[in-house]
């Protein structure tokens, strides 16, 4: 159980520091731009270089804290959480310092997918939640939902047995199905 929540809080860091890039020891290019920013990526077979590729928005996906509101994320944590951080296409609502240790986490699009396709290679126990979406998973610590193309998780983190969060849960994933 320790290693399972060891690897889903590593899972978690991964998702949220991945976006901030590496930073390095190079000093700016001219012009204040950092090395390499902007300019065309060499493709390492010899072929003419390509221009970097953003990860792309689905600019018609809902947006990750209007599928769950701060008072769904207290309702599912148990406790009262401070105010979301949106990054992207994820938003994440943290319990205070004070305590008690409580996270929630949603995630929209393929940073929803990418984080199921993880759970089925580490062999999670993952079951289906009938009647909810197109397609609906739950493990013993979050949801995945799919309608049509657009993938949505929510992830609950709390420092209690984790089968009292499955209710919980089946209850937030019926509420965000139906605001898909």
């Amino acid at each position: 159980m320790l290693t399972r929540r060891l690897i889903a809080l590593a899972l978690a860091a991964t998702l949220f520091t991945a976006s901030a890039g590496c930073g390095g020891d190079e000093p700016p290019a001219p012009g204040g731009a950092a090395p390499g920013a902007g300019a065309p990526v060499a493709d390492p077979t010899g072929e003419a270089p390509t221009e970097p590729s953003a990860e792309p928005v689905d600019d018609a996906a809902p947006e990750a804290c209007a599928l769950v509101s701060k008072a769904d994320a207290e309702r599912l944590a148990g406790t009262p959480l401070d105010e979301p951080v949106v990054a992207g296409q994820s938003c994440t609502y943290t319990g205070p310092v004070s305590g008690p240790t409580a996270q929630v986490e949603v995630f929209v699009g393929e940073g929803a997918k990418k984080y199921l396709d993880i759970e089925r290679q580490l062999g999670h126990e993952i079951r289906e939640l009938a009647g909810t979406a197109d397609e609906a998973l739950l493990t013993a610590e979050a949801f995945f939902l799919r309608r049509g193309e657009l993938w949505v998780a929510v992830r609950l983190v709390r420092l209690n047995d984790p089968q009292e969060n499955r209710a919980p849960l089946e209850r937030l994933a019926r509420t965000v199905a139906g605001r898909m």
